[in-house]
């Protein structure tokens, strides 16, 4: 099959792109076995983004981290409940909240107890899977004690929603020598007994704690008998795999399997390789809540890579009251600039394809970007400003201006 432009950059990207450290979340949504997601609190975001009426949305928020109190983020409790208040106040709730592990920094009774506690302040179910710091001492009996009802063995489960099917894994019990995540033969088994009973067409939604697939095996960010439990799934025709522990977006497609990894509420980690060992990464204080941001999601097609695009909390602006916005990737970042009336965005193309900058109400239209060219437009007026490339029609972004 022809493949097009956007599909050969992807391709020369290797499908592996770490796009952000950290946030606080994603809102995805499920229609017609098709998955995409957005920021939190973006679920408006573009009318060319619209969801069908009958399109199923739900919310992955990941490493928690409740106890951390190291200089990284010395109150990692605050950006979960940032967290939560955006879910909140999305004007289009979600379904449900998935938890894909690391709920607590040390399993201790005050760290469950603070974590249920945040999380009671949402108004929809949440489900769980157990991440490796949700296990410490006790193989999880504590863990599964708060939030195993109604799961199996080492707390994995399934649920069917609105024409779906989620899977929740536990990789996390029992880790060997090496430092791969482990499924288990019990629990390979089980998930070879739960799918058997489905149709090919039904939409599979996997959710565990460390990555299925081998994001840096050096720093154990994989699991090694996850091909055996990706084999009983090559059947269906949309799998999608969500997970966290990495602490940081990454995303690789593999026929019908898309794989996601999401950021934390807690604090970064550095991207595989360029550090001496993963774990908690300080950045100056006044730039916590730029890395502490919100991921907006998006997965066109079955068999296309999912786009993803970092959203800090707070935007980075340059002196004299200017907003920069970087087309990269095929991407805007931020992809939501919050601006203050009279403020200028400037946009700047780093990609080596050209883009422009549409108004999606026509405001203001960009000519044609070249790589390293720029458009500048004021916002004089409060308002919520969308805008897309039409040359890339997937490609979404909104000023805010307060």
């Amino acid at each position: 099959m022809a493949r097009n432009d956007d599909e050969k950059e992807f391709d020369r990207r290797d499908f592996l792109k770490c796009m952000a450290w950290v946030g606080t979340g994603a809102v995805w949504t499920l229609s017609s076995g098709v998955l995409k997601g957005s920021a939190l609190g973006q679920s408006g975001a573009m009318k060319t983004m619209a969801r069908g009426g009958n399109a199923l949305r739900f919310v992955q928020i990941s490493d928690s981290h409740i106890g951390f109190d190291k200089p990284a983020n010395a109150d990692v409790t605050a950006t979960l409940r940032l967290a939560i208040a955006k879910i909140n106040a999305d004007p289009d709730p979600p379904a449900f909240v998935l938890h894909t592990g690391d709920l607590t920094h040390l399993s201790r009774p005050a760290e469950f107890d603070t974590l249920q506690q945040v999380l009671s302040e949402l108004s929809v179910p949440v489900f769980y899977v157990p991440g490796e710091h949700d296990v410490l001492d006790d193989n999880g009996k504590a863990y599964l004690q708060r939030f195993g009802k109604g799961t199996v063995g080492g707390g994995w489960h399934s649920f069917d929603h609105a024409g779906a099917h989620f899977i929740g894994l536990v990789n996390v019990v029992n880790l060997e020598a090496g430092g791969l995540g482990s499924l288990g033969a019990e629990q390979l088994a089980w998930l070879e007994r739960d799918v058997k009973r489905l149709k090919d067409s039904t939409p599979i939604v996997v959710f565990a704690h460390i990555p299925l697939w081998s994001v840096y095996p050096d720093w154990g960010w994989g699991t090694d008998d996850s091909e055996q439990a990706l084999s009983y799934l090559k059947r269906f025709g949309s799998v999608s795999v969500l997970n966290g522990h990495i602490h940081q977006v990454m995303q690789k497609v593999e026929g019908h399997v898309t794989f996601h990894t999401a950021m934390s509420t807690a604090f970064p980690q550095p991207a595989p390789g360029t550090a001496p060992s993963p774990g908690p990464m300080k950045v100056a204080d006044d730039r916590l809540r730029r890395v502490l941001g919100l991921s907006r999601m998006s997965l066109h097609a079955v068999d296309h890579p999912i786009a993803i695009t970092d959203v800090p909390l707070e935007a980075e602006t340059t002196a004299g009251g200017a907003h920069d916005v970087a087309v990269d990737n095929f991407s805007f970042a931020p992809s939501t600039a919050m601006v203050p009336a009279g403020a200028t965005v400037t946009w700047t193309n780093r990609d080596d394809v050209p883009h422009n900058i549409v108004s999606v109400e026509r405001q203001f239209k960009s000519p044609v970007l070249d790589t390293d060219e720029q458009f500048s437009h004021r916002f004089d007026t409060p308002g919520r400003y969308e805008y897309f490339c039409s040359l890339h029609p997937k490609m979404t972004g909104q000023v805010v201006v307060g």
